[in-house]
């Protein structure tokens, strides 16, 4: 790992962070339709904010999980940390070096082995032909594919690519750790070994975000749980207050749907 960051400052901190897209409203059924309309002025258009007035500060070494129901924005955070994607608003400021595993198969060339593939991702992170080069055989290891690393990475399962990435991931030195549903896929033993490598992460005080619809194992593993809805943080705090929090929010909506649904059959 990296040198230990001081911990009376925030290795990452962000303020007023926004983002949002614009999408149009309705659609072009036709080819033809969109000929006659191309450069229409006046296209009515839906502003969707994927983050809104976000204020996030977290401590060297905090394991943070982040929950919430799809399209809350989670993704879109890990993305303005790792500097993916530019904020519309606002400031993020991070210390140190991010190792992410944002999406299965990001950064890899499925043209390329399985090993090329390791050297492409290890430039991008921006490491030296060497230093992968050092770590080469433990991550072909930990991804269990010594004898697959010299195919074609287009030959690959969706778990071999997440085994490959996650491995590759991990085996760099770096400060902040970002993972964003990555433990949904794979088989259980596979599992199992990436949550004992978070954890040895975590006993050596790396920051890790994980994001995950898992909430047993943000339960387990994280310090502290911000749960995202609508682009904003509805709560912050310690793991076992914020889930049981979101529990009672997705019981509630669960009623109501359920009281609409009676409603609508009566009718």
């Amino acid at each position: 790992m990296s040198s230990p960051l001081s911990s009376a400052d925030p290795i990452i901190d962000l303020r007023g962070v926004s983002v949002h897209y614009r999408v149009p409203k309705g659609r072009r059924r036709s080819f033809k339709q969109f000929v006659l309309h191309f450069g229409q002025i006046g296209q009515p258009y839906e502003d969707i904010w994927a983050l809104r007035d976000i204020d996030l500060s977290v401590a060297p070494g905090e394991v943070m999980g982040v929950i919430g129901r799809n399209g809350a924005g989670k993704s879109t955070l890990l993305s303005v940390i790792s500097r993916v994607l530019k904020p519309e608003s606002g400031t993020v400021k991070v210390c140190g070096r991010i190792a992410p595993l944002l999406a299965l198969g990001a950064g890899f060339d499925p043209e390329l082995s399985g090993q090329e593939n390791i050297f492409l991702n290890g430039a991008l992170l921006g490491f030296t032909k060497q230093a992968v080069q050092e770590r080469l055989a433990s991550i072909v290891e930990f991804a269990e594919l010594q004898d697959f690393i010299d195919a074609p990475l287009k030959t690959y399962s969706a778990g071999m690519m997440t085994r490959l990435g996650f491995s590759i991931a991990t085996s760099i030195e770096a400060d902040i750790l970002l993972v964003d549903e990555v433990l949904a896929v794979g088989d259980e033993n596979f599992r199992r070994k990436c949550e004992n490598r978070i954890r040895t992460f975590r006993d050596q005080h790396m920051t890790i975000f994980m994001v995950s619809h898992d909430l047993q194992t943000v339960q387990d593993m994280c310090t502290r749980v911000i749960w995202l809805e609508k682009g904003r943080i509805a709560a912050s705090g310690d793991p076992h207050t914020v889930i049981e929090q979101y529990h009672d929010f997705m019981a509630q909506r669960e009623s109501l749907s359920e009281e609409q649904r009676q409603g609508s059959l009566r009718w």
